[in-house]
């Protein structure tokens, strides 16, 4: 797909709130405010398309030596394009341009990340630090999501 992957600017993070909080209400995401996609702005990746957002993620430091891939989003109509993986590719080649030892994620997409080279491990392989988002999650403490780390 032909396109432009970017670090997000703080103009994207409207249409960065669209996409997460669209998945977010199928129960595939968290939701999101808008205030904190701006606070966290310098996290996020997008793909653009014809001067579009089509897709979006994060990779945010959770500690010295490990960090999380959050809010993948993909328009619908652009699924099955290779935007996702474009996305936490450029998220794994930060991570190791911080010279971080592993990546993890919390996901539904357990195929799609193994694809990229990610493993499945018990969430309490992952330090206590990690649970801080979850802890406002609806689905606390009982989360049905796979935790999967990549070791860079």
């Amino acid at each position: 797909m032909k396109g432009v992957l970017r670090k997000a600017k703080p103009k994207d993070m409207v249409r960065v709130h669209e996409l997460v909080n669209l998945y977010a209400k199928e129960g595939l995401l968290l939701p999101v405010s808008l205030n904190s996609l701006y606070d966290n702005v310098r996290d996020f990746w997008v793909f653009e398309t014809e001067g579009r957002i089509v897709g979006c993620a994060a990779l945010h430091v959770t500690w010295e030596d490990l960090a999380e891939i959050r809010s993948l989003a993909v328009d619908p109509s652009f699924r099955g394009k290779g935007i996702g993986r474009k996305l936490v590719e450029a998220c794994l080649e930060e991570a190791r341009s911080m010279e971080l030892a592993r990546v993890f994620v919390l996901t539904y997409q357990v195929e799609f990340f193994k694809k990229l080279g990610f493993r499945e491990v018990e969430k309490g392989f992952l330090p206590h630090k990690v649970w801080t988002d979850c802890l406002n999650c609806p689905k606390f403490p009982s989360c049905d999501e796979t935790a999967m780390v990549k070791e860079l």
